[in-house]
Formats: structure tokens, sequence, C-alpha cells
């Protein structure tokens, strides 16, 4: 029976476990937190990403190795990479852990990309806002996420409060500065490709934030097919680039008209949550045929569908079960402010027929104002 061993042992590798039963898979989780929710379903090995002891029992175990989520040593999975296969590949990890490679890679690839600009010290902020101008954002090149290691400049003026917050962080993990884009939408192309280059992508989902947390995704993105073409084309040539293999997010900022890059997510995806009940095969399933070889499976959609992002605390199943296509996801995770505790995911046969059922569930639940953007979406 093959093994698969994941990298983080958050909701992502407790739904890759969930997802792999069916093929007869057993995995083992490496995770810093004894109690990682994956830990649930599947064994765990609790120890430090860069703890080489840790990982070579852990590559010791399993036949292939995964990741949970992108904050994983790069160094760590190039280690591993030297007694069992990883995929994605550490390239593509390294390069996705770091804003300025990824930019930098996207524009090499003719993907748009808003401004950007190194910042290594007080004086490159300085000249980088004289280059890009204000609006603009100061980010951590690596480990922000969900909003985390930002701060928004509205003018020049915010440049010494940018320093004092993200500034010591210079020398770690270093800042980028790039230009604020003011979109009309944010979307995602979730994409898979195989071991022989295989690739397939799921139609293209908005998305809605709120204070930079996921809070809901649609799909099919209500929008003309020449966007999504230009979408999944970007998608496919940024999988080839990094020879990539897996499931990975391309995020996305469309402003009049045109799409923007804004980041690569190399694994599977909140924003394709709602494939699991939504599409002939979840992404999921589709990561793990991708990492083993396996033929990868039909990404067509099922209807049309809508995930809702509970966080801090789970409000009541009822409404959402009491819906002929709803389905809920617990992850058996404490309550706590800020995080992502579980979802739900309602699939319907037209869009109209999706606007009611979140109406209803929005109004039960006291989310209408979650629903709301996506309800006016719909139509």
């Amino acid at each position: 029976m093959t093994t698969v061993g994941i990298l983080g042992g958050g909701q992502l590798a407790r739904m890759l476990a969930l997802s792999g039963a069916p093929l007869g898979l057993r995995f083992l989780v490496l995770d810093t937190a004894g109690d990682a929710c994956a830990g649930q379903f599947a064994p765990m090995v609790v120890g430090d990403y860069t703890d080489q002891a840790a990982l070579a029992e852990f590559a010791s175990k399993v036949d292939v190795a995964t990741f949970d989520f992108e904050n994983v040593p790069a160094e760590s999975a190039q280690w591993l990479a030297q007694r069992v296969p990883v995929f994605p590949s550490p390239r593509a990890l390294a390069v996705a852990q770091d804003r300025l490679a990824e930019k930098t890679l996207f524009r090499e690839l003719g993907i748009p990309v808003p401004q950007f600009a190194d910042v290594p010290t007080r004086e490159a902020l300085d000249a980088a806002i004289a280059a890009i101008g204000t609006p603009c954002i100061l980010k951590t090149r690596r480990l922000g996420y969900d909003g985390k290691g930002q701060f928004r400049l509205k003018s020049a003026a915010d440049a010494d409060a940018a320093w004092a917050a993200l500034g010591a962080q210079a020398a770690t993990v270093g800042l980028i500065l790039e230009g604020f884009v003011r979109f009309e939408r944010e979307l995602s192309v979730v994409a898979v490709r195989g071991r022989d280059g295989e690739f397939r992508a799921w139609p293209l989902t908005e998305n809605w934030h709120v204070d930079g947390v996921l809070s809901a995704s649609l799909a099919p993105a209500q929008t003309d097919a020449a966007l999504a073409d230009t979408a999944h084309a970007y998608a496919r040539k940024l999988a080839e680039a990094l020879d990539y293999v897996g499931v990975f997010a391309l995020e996305l900022f469309c402003r009049d008209g045109e799409l923007l890059a804004n980041e690569l997510a190399p694994r599977v995806h909140n924003s394709g949550h709602w494939t699991i009940e939504g599409s002939e095969t979840s992404q999921f399933q589709n990561h793990l045929r991708a990492v083993l070889g396996l033929p990868l499976g039909d990404t067509r959609m099922l209807g049309t569908a809508c995930m809702l992002n509970w966080i801090g605390q789970m409000p009541g199943a009822a409404p959402v079960l009491a819906e002929a296509g709803g389905h809920w996801h617990d992850y058996g995770k404490s309550p706590r402010a800020g995080r992502k505790v579980g979802h739900a995911t309602l699939r319907a046969g037209s869009a109209n027929e999706l606007a009611a059922a979140l109406a209803r569930v929005g109004q039960a639940l006291g989310r209408d104002a979650q629903v709301a953007p996506v309800i006016e979406r719909l139509g």
C-alpha cells in the first residue's frame, strides 16, 4: 500500500487524506503541532520542518511527499527530495515562497503583474515609492498570507509608519513594494499538472475576501469565455515553466478587462474547495493522482457552486444541510478569531437556483453580508 507524506497538518492535509481513502492510500503527516487537525485522520510525526531527525523518520515511512502549505523551508524540501520523490518540486516551492522571485517569473513569462520593487533598505523604500507611486502596499517577501505581513501606504507620508511596522524584517524575510490595484474582481485558476505533463484546470473562480481572508468563492465565475481562456493560458504557461506536478492556484486581479497576476499558491487551495462536490474530480484527489503519476480526473463542473468560508467559529449546520445541494465541512479545530474552522458548499443546477439557496442560508445563519455579493453577481 502506498503511503503519501504531507508536510503540514492543517485542513488541506486533512482533506487530502479523506480524498485519498477511496484510492487505498495511507498518509503520514509532519507538523510542528501535536494537535494539528489532519492528525484526526492520519498518523503524525511531530517536529520542526528543519529537524533532520524528524525529516528522516518521515522520509523512511513514505513513498512520496507533498505539501499542505507553502511555508515549509525549501531547504527541507530539497533534503527530502534526495531521499523520496517530492511534488511539487523544491524549486516551485522556493519561487512561490518569495514574492520577488514570483513576480519576476510572472513578468518573464509575459504574465501581467502590478508594478513592484525590491525594498532591502529604508532608502530603497523611498525610491520605490517615487517610482511606483501611491497608493501602494509594502509586503514581506516571505511568510505572509491571509493579509498578514502587509502595510498599505496611502501617500509617501506613510513611509515611516510602514518601515516601523515591517522594516525589521527586511534583513530576514525581505520586503517588496507593490502598486495598489484598483480591481473590479478577484479571480483564481485552480489547475493541476501530472508527472507526464498533462494539464487540466477547473473553471475560473471568483473570490471575495474580508480582512484579507477568503470569505466566498463562486464557480464558474460569471465572466466572458475569452477572459477565462486567458487565465487558463497563464496557468498553463506557469506550470510548464516550473515543470510543476500537482495542484496549484494562480490568484488574479481583474482591472478594466485585464488580468494581473497576484500570487501563486503551490498546493491545493481554499478557492478550490468547491470542487469536492462541484466537479467531477476534486482538487484534492487530482493532486494525489498527479503526485502518484496516475491519470488525472475530469475537471468539468457539476452545475454551479459557491463555497462559504467559516472563520473564527462554526455556525449551525442545519440551514446548509437542509438545502438539496448543501454540503458541510467541519475541520475539527477549536474556535479562534481569524481562524479557518470550516466551510460549506452550495451546488445547484442554475445560477438562479444557487442564488435562492444562498439567500435562504444567509438569512438563516445571519450571514446576509457574506452571501450578498455572490447573489448580486449571479444576477
